[in-house]
């Protein structure tokens, strides 16, 4: 009898965690993801190539492509998991895709000029209306509107930023996607724009300055909204920031190095930052020399970053990397290192674990994952 009951208010609490958090069951449910990785062509990359992720021991499949197309350096989703959109960086233009679910080939649908030189990365906004990219040279961020095909219309906003050393490196929404952030490494800024979803424009609101030197290059979100982190290429640091969401507004909370405490940074510089998505831990990539992940804990009380390590085993000039939604592994894209590398994460430290799990793709240097249906 009692073996009954005990049976009977698992199957009820397991009922109810799936209809209170169908997302979260959904992304336990998953075995395998299909991951897509953008790479720059050439000396044997045609584009965008995929493999699948196996979640019971992180073993990935052999890489086919996707579809060719110039220098896919940064891939995105839209929220309806039917078109893919990448920056064409050699060309200045900026492609759609619809994906194919049954086998994970991508098929072209159109692109539109970028309005700069070097777009180097894009998202697509939560509503699915419009693509925002950022422009590396001349330093530059736009708005594409998204038709119900998937296909992008013109620009429907552009904004030059101002000064003699102009770099746009990113572009990211906040989670009311009221305002948009734009990072330029080369203002050492990050510049913020009031942002209609509905209109695909940006309008002028204000600057977040970095310390002198940061070269702001990456941003990542903590998932209570209230937190972000920006990753200095040009210093080797991460700065921890508070965000006001009524105000579109960014204050600095902390700055840490990346390097270890008995390294001094000459030369090198980070490229990416990614929060795990249970918010315990934050990584920032180091490429050359120093080839490594850095590791962050976060405390939950003072919010206070504090060092936990580094991870080197396999890591060459780790451009991007990314956590898959079940936060068990990590996969790393190393541009120089002609591969793509699983990390196993410890739930408890944040710490990465070598796997034997790597893939041959030539230049990779995006790393994004799609559940497969």
């Amino acid at each position: 009898m009692r073996s009954q009951i005990f049976l009977t208010a698992c199957l009820l609490v397991a009922m109810l965690s799936s209809v209170l958090s169908p997302e979260l069951s959904s992304v336990q449910a998953q075995e395998k993801y299909r991951v897509y990785l953008g790479t720059y062509t050439g000396n044997g990359s045609k584009g965008i190539y995929q493999c699948e992720l196996n979640l019971k021991d992180g073993s990935l499949s052999e890489p086919t492509l996707a579809v060719e197309t110039s220098s896919p350096s940064f891939v995105a989703f839209h929220p309806n998991k039917k078109f893919l959109y990448a920056v064409n960086e050699g060309d200045a233009t900026i492609s759609s895709f619809s994906i194919n679910h049954s086998d994970g080939t991508l098929t072209f649908l159109n692109s539109q000029p970028s309005q700069g030189g070097a777009p180097c990365h894009l998202i697509v906004d939560p509503t699915g209306n419009n693509v925002l990219a950022a422009n590396y040279s001349g330093g530059s961020c736009i708005s594409i509107p998204i038709g119900a095909d998937g296909k992008l219309a013109k620009t429907s906003s552009f904004q030059q930023h101002v000064g003699k050393r102009k770099h746009g490196h990113s572009i990211h929404v906040d989670p009311a996607n009221k305002f948009a952030l734009c990072c330029d490494l080369g203002l050492d800024q990050v510049i913020i724009y009031g942002f209609d979803a509905k209109k695909g424009t940006l309008s002028a609101h204000g600057a977040f300055n970095t310390p002198a030197g940061t070269g702001p290059r990456h941003f990542a979100w903590h998932p209570d909204g209230k937190t972000a982190f920006i990753n200095g290429e040009s210093n080797m640091t991460i700065v921890a920031c508070d965000y006001n969401a009524k105000k579109g507004k960014l204050t600095k909370r902390q700055v840490l190095s990346t390097l270890p405490s008995d390294v001094e940074a000459k030369g090198g510089s980070t490229a990416e930052t990614v929060v795990h998505p249970s918010g315990k831990f934050v990584y920032v990539s180091n490429r050359d020399p120093y080839n490594s992940i850095a590791i962050f804990s976060l405390d939950p009380k003072t919010r206070q970053l504090k060092s936990v390590g580094h991870q080197s085993t396999g890591v060459k000039t780790p451009r991007n990397f990314a956590i898959e939604p079940t936060g068990k592994y990590m996969l790393v894209a190393n541009q120089s290192g002609g591969n793509v590398i699983v990390f196993r994460i410890d739930q408890s430290t944040g710490e990465l674990i070598p796997t034997k799990s790597s893939i041959q793709v030539t230049k990779a240097v995006c790393v994004r994952f799609m559940e497969m249906k």
